[in-house]
């Protein structure tokens, strides 16, 4: 209930004590009128007088509920410290050819730490049999211009900058399961299985195999690092657009002490002015989009390398009539929009529904939200990066990469075997919510760590 109303309440009120006082009949006339008046207030509400205090002192109880969770809150952040390797430290730093990277070994380079740089070739669209990509002029071995790039900047700060391959890893670990969950017709996210097996499984092993005397990894990921108790957190990073922790959720907790990430109290505009400053060969550099290590595809022609199509019919999920044809359920994904061919509807519609058995694919409008959004949410093998029992009450969630969470309420969580079920409420209904993709838990600022999407309700 909004303050307006009680303020509305309190002036009735008072108005009472005068009329009681000023005439003789004067108190029953205005309570009369008092009660008609806080009758209309909440009768469309379907509440009274009575529901009125209720929810008064629901709503007290409410603020102070809210009130203890911030204060706890901001004790718990106080008492963390953002994590720093020790003076002079040997570091290996991952360059990638773009800005972030660059502007990490910058800083690194600046504060004395002894680096040694390190570039990953991961994907060969020829070894990888990309057949349906054929290379623009400017898009020609894009990953050796990424590549001259990185020895550009490694020259220019004065570090050595080796070059490793991991195309076979890749292949294996990640992209053989993407296909492999893409054809049980869920969506995975390759960026999250690329920071698990890649860059802070394979790439981190070969480092501290192959060059024991170096200590710590960096790479130019906007997220931060925190400490307490010689415990080790993955925390947010201070530009929350930015913020890379939803794609770092599923790394291994190990490894959080052997990490260090310079710009996790940067904003992009800031790395933008350092890298300007500094005059580093990558500092206007437009910054990489698409798939991690393949880059910006066309995403249903990049899975026809691997998938061939199987038309089939697209149909509305509420009237259960087709509408349309498709040319394969897995080439879509819930809630996407566009490449239906569905138009000269009155409302847009969204893909709600992937039968992968029966080759159907569902779609819906706005109109029918029961179709689109949900309000609870599972995933059966969490990756947990802090303690269990922050795992409890009230939290914040992300469903995909965006600055964007969703408040909700953990309702249960089931170990197994060291398998973390965990099932969550949210606060308000959040569309498209995919199987395949990512739940990643916030607390206090840090990441709890995220796990797979099993499975989505709505539930009224």
């Amino acid at each position: 209930m909004s303050s307006l109303k009680y303020k509305i309440i309190g002036l009735l009120l008072f108005i009472i004590v005068v009329f009681i006082f000023v005439w003789e009949w004067g108190w029953t006339i205005s309570l009369f009128f008092a009660l008609v008046l806080i009758y209309v207030l909440f009768s469309k509400k379907g509440g009274s007088i009575f529901d009125a205090f209720k929810m008064f002192k629901a709503e007290q109880k409410e603020l102070k509920i809210e009130q203890k969770e911030e204060d706890q809150e901001q004790l718990i952040q106080t008492s963390l410290n953002d994590f720093k390797p020790k003076k002079g430290a040997k570091i290996a730093i991952a360059l990638s050819g773009g800005v972030d990277s660059a502007t990490s070994a910058y800083l690194l380079k600046k504060e004395g730490y002894e680096l040694k740089a390190f570039f990953m070739v991961n994907w060969d669209s020829a070894i990888n049999s990309e057949l349906n990509y054929i290379l623009t002029d400017d898009e020609v071995c894009q990953q050796t211009k990424d590549y001259l790039d990185a020895k550009k900047v490694a020259d220019f700060l004065g570090i050595e900058l080796i070059r490793i391959n991991f195309i076979k890893q890749y292949w294996d670990l990640v992209f053989q399961k993407f296909l492999k969950e893409i054809k049980m017709g869920i969506t995975p996210n390759p960026d999250i299985f690329c920071n698990k097996y890649i860059k802070f499984k394979e790439f981190t092993d070969y480092i501290f195999k192959n060059y024991p005397e170096l200590e710590y990894v960096s790479t130019g990921h906007y997220a931060s690092i925190k400490t307490k108790d010689d415990d080790y957190f993955l925390g947010q990073a201070i530009d929350e657009f930015k913020d890379q922790t939803y794609f770092l959720s599923e790394i291994d907790k190990k490894i959080l002490n052997k990490i260090y990430f310079p710009l996790a109290n940067l904003k992009k505009s800031e790395v933008r002015k350092i890298a300007i400053k500094a005059n580093l060969p990558t500092a206007t550099k437009k910054d990489s989009t698409g798939i991690c290590f393949i880059g910006k595809r066309n995403f249903p022609d990049f899975i026809a390398n691997y998938l061939k199509d199987k038309p089939g019919k697209i149909i509305d999920q509420k009237t259960n009539k087709a509408i349309g044809k498709h040319r394969g359920v897995l080439f879509y994904t819930l809630g996407q929009r566009r490449g239906l061919n569905l138009s000269g509807n009155k409302e847009p519609y969204f893909v709600s529904k992937k039968d992968v058995k029966k080759n159907i694919l569902y779609v819906a409008t706005e109109k029918n939200p029961e179709f689109l959004y949900s309000n609870y949410i599972e995933t059966e093998n969490f990756n947990l990066l802090a303690p269990l029992e922050l795992l409890k009450d009230f939290v914040w969630i992300k469903t995909r990469h965006s600055e964007i969470q969703y408040e909700a309420e953990i309702l249960n969580v089931k170990n197994t075997k060291n398998k973390l079920k965990i099932t969550i409420k949210t606060k308000e209904d959040i569309k498209a919510v995919t199987p395949g993709q990512e739940v990643v838990i916030y607390k206090h600022k840090l990441c709890l760590g995220g796990g797979q999407i099993t499975k989505n309700e709505f539930k009224i």
